[in-house]
């Protein structure tokens, strides 16, 4: 299948492990320019390095640290000066500490909304106009499934992504005329640092080891199993592709089916 993405300049958002690592393969493997970020230097340098020897693509990337306004602009100079625009804005981002409500301070609060909300709307507000200059663009916003079914001690998560599905809706319906599509990708309980982290936390409060919590959140879905990154990335692909040209606005829960709602 031909998505028409070949040689579109690719931007990805904390991409050097985890689902936005795997966002940024598939986009490598479509012969798309890609541009990585993350905080860890050392990462981003064996990640450039994996792409580059799986899909001899050689990925441009730059330090961010999601929480420094300069940083993202920073960034965005950059991958400009390198591939000229930005087509697609892949805003991902690491989730916030975990906690109930009244163990949280509002620096953890603050923290939370520059990392999950703010550094997508301060991305999405640098890629925009050169988008819109093209009449072309896509943006997608990896959220979490917390949007339509909040997760417990995850408060800042829950509350967070939830602005940022507000957004995305928002966004949509004002650049829609520019064939500029904005959408969000929900994942559920997937194999990532991130997942094992909460398995560990889990684990200390029910006296389990975290692989057996492991095993209980994937009792917890209807296909019983966790999902890989890459499954997350071809959902991702898809909303950039040609055949998802007439899709915006919408959240789409890659899940295995965990998320009880209609809607």
């Amino acid at each position: 299948m031909d998505t028409g993405l070949k040689d579109k300049n690719v931007l990805i958002t904390a991409s050097s492990m985890g689902i936005g690592k795997a966002v940024a393969e598939v986009f490598a493997e479509e012969g798309c320019r890609v541009a990585i970020s993350s905080r860890s230097k050392e990462n981003l340098l064996s990640t450039a390095k994996e792409i580059k020897e799986k899909y001899s693509i050689e990925p441009f990337w730059s330090v961010c640290d999601l929480n420094k306004q300069k940083d993202i602009e920073n960034t965005f100079t950059a991958v400009v000066e390198q591939y000229g625009s930005v087509d697609i804005l892949v805003n991902n981002s690491g989730g916030p500490v975990p906690g109930l409500f009244l163990e949280l301070d509002e620096e953890d609060w603050n923290l939370a909304y520059e990392q999950v909300l703010l550094s997508a709307v301060r991305f999405s507000k640098l890629v925009l106009p050169g988008m819109m200059a093209k009449s072309w663009g896509r943006i997608i916003n990896l959220t979490s499934i917390s949007v339509k079914q909040p997760v417990d001690n995850l408060v800042l998560s829950n509350s967070l992504r939830a602005g940022v599905t507000g957004f995305t809706k928002t966004l949509s319906n004002e650049v829609a005329k520019y064939n500029i599509t904005v959408n969000n990708v929900a994942p559920g309980m997937t194999l990532t640092r991130r997942l094992y982290e909460l398995a560990v936390v889990e684990a200390k409060e029910k006296g389990k080891s975290h692989e057996e919590i492991l095993v209980e959140m994937s009792k917890r879905i209807p296909m019983n199993r966790l999902a890989r990154p890459e499954e997350i990335a071809s959902v991702v692909l898809f909303l950039a592709s040609r055949q998802a040209s007439y899709i915006t606005g919408v959240t789409i829960n890659v899940d295995g089916g965990y998320v009880k709602s209609l809607y």
